[in-house]
């Protein structure tokens, strides 16, 4: 039998947690390994057979020999619409001599077309199928109660940042039982500060969210001004109260620093001069905070700029896991780190 696991289970009813746990898992199966050519990821539309539902795409996937890899990894999404023991009754079959250059990951979650209001339970056939063949399962819940107390209290210490106890209490009170959302805001807090700094309520209450709409130049000034959390603050209120999309907001940024790029050595000596560079008419006030920017940022930290900024866009596109929000985040917190001095 081949040291990776025949078929892990990845299941949880929190999406973030989820996720996590789902990209910790392929990266364990894969190593090294290319993941475009080492994975193979399916969706429920993928296992409709006619009039009705099959996990014969998977088990095809699992048995065809990997290409250019030692093993091929098989990510199968929407698990949760085969909830009784017939439905994976074909995976059971399977698991009795599983192909030994390939590993499936069943991603326990709610069917999106059309949309499962309520997660069904694992078949038991399945889960007993899964231990015997040597297979895994990893669980991705906080718990409740004392146990979800616990998780958190984990999950700050293990950061590359502390809190005192006052700032873990507000993040306590803050998230009440939506406890995932430490994951993002760890993120973005170990790239805001230096790792080893204690952070204390007032550090980290602007990371936790704000109120009101506020218009694109208060996020790229703040960023400016290497204010990170200024810049998480404005984000949040763009992304919430403004309502607009994160590809919308993705645009506005690439179209700052866009202008960077473009006077980033062009000669411009006056506002004048960059307005016309940049084809700017009337007020030529935006050309003389976009020309100071780009001297005071130089020109490594605006090509850094822009390929943060294409990462982001591919994330945003589904390279990644990673929520939407948390993706603008991150970048948002990096960008403002280019702009240190």
């Amino acid at each position: 039998m081949s040291e990776r696991p025949p078929i892990t289970i990845v299941r949880g009813d929190d999406e973030t947690l989820l996720r996590e746990a789902l990209d910790a898992t392929v990266k364990s199966l894969i190593g090294d390994a290319d993941s475009s050519l080492a994975v193979t990821e399916l969706y429920e539309d993928d296992y409709v057979e006619g009039d009705r539902r099959s996990l014969g795409a998977i088990i095809d996937a699992a048995s065809t020999p990997p290409l250019f890899t030692e093993c091929r990894v098989i990510v199968a999404h929407h698990m949760g619409r085969f909830s009784k023991a017939g439905d994976v009754a074909s995976m059971v079959d399977y698991l009795t001599d599983p192909a030994e250059s390939a590993s499936i990951v069943l991603v326990w979650e709610r069917g999106v077309n059309p949309k499962q209001d309520r997660l069904s339970a694992v078949p038991k056939s399945l889960l007993s199928a899964i231990e015997q063949a040597g297979g895994s399962t990893v669980e991705s819940s906080t718990g409740s109660g004392r146990k979800a107390g616990a998780w958190l209290d984990r999950r700050l210490s293990a950061a590359e940042i502390n809190f005192t106890a006052a700032a873990s209490r507000s993040i306590a009170e803050t998230f009440g039982e939506q406890r995932s959302r430490v994951v993002g805001l760890v993120e973005v807090l170990e790239v805001a500060f230096d790792e080893g700094v204690t952070l204390d309520v007032d550090d980290i209450a602007p990371f936790l969210g704000g109120a009101g709409e506020v218009p694109p130049w208060d996020l790229t000034d703040a960023i400016a001004s290497a204010d990170a959390p200024s810049a998480i603050d404005a984000l949040g209120r763009m992304i919430g109260p403004g309502g607009r999309h994160p590809l919308q907001i993705l645009a506005s940024l690439h179209n700052h620093y866009g202008r960077l790029l473009r006077l980033d050595g062009a000669g411009a000596r006056n506002e004048k001069e960059a307005a016309a560079l940049l084809g700017i008419k009337g007020s030529t006030f935006p050309a003389k905070k976009a020309l100071e920017q780009a001297r005071s940022i130089g020109h490594e930290a605006v090509v850094r700029a822009i390929e943060l900024l294409a990462r982001a866009d591919r994330d945003l596109r589904g390279a990644t896991a990673w929520p939407e929000e948390l993706v603008l985040e991150v970048l948002v917190a990096r960008l403002a780190q280019l702009h240190r001095r």
